[in-house]
């Protein structure tokens, strides 16, 4: 499974971004699919992650309340909504495929590219 990441961008704080990911082929409903992001010189950090099947959200205490994870399963996509951001949301954002909930990165199988979102104070 290829993922393609896409939707960063530059916003100032208090806006609001929609990042997509799309698979290249069909994600099967016991799959996971997580979000995850990468400030400079730090490590990767779990957001949140959203069981494929039953669509069940999960998130860092961080963006709780903040960002939405959502599917859409006939098109093999998630998304993640990502509203009032602050300039501490400024990263890389993944998005990334696992077999089972799990927060931790090595534990996911398939990456997409990455894609960058800066938010200006």
């Amino acid at each position: 499974v290829q993922l393609q990441a896409s939707g960063g961008g530059l916003v100032q704080a208090g806006g609001s971004l929609r990042l997509s990911c799309v698979a290249s082929s069909r994600i099967f409903s016991s799959a996971v699919m997580g979000w995850f992001r990468q400030a400079p010189g730090q490590a990767r950090e779990f957001v949140g992650c959203i069981r494929w099947g039953v669509g069940r959200t999960y998130y860092a205490d961080s963006v709780k309340g903040r960002f939405t994870i959502s599917r859409v399963q006939a098109e093999n996509a998630v998304y993640l909504q990502m509203n009032n951001l602050k300039p501490e949301d400024t990263a890389v954002y993944y998005c990334a495929r696992a077999t089972e909930y799990t927060t931790v990165p090595p534990q996911y199988i398939n990456w997409g590219q990455g894609t960058l979102v800066t938010v200006s104070s």
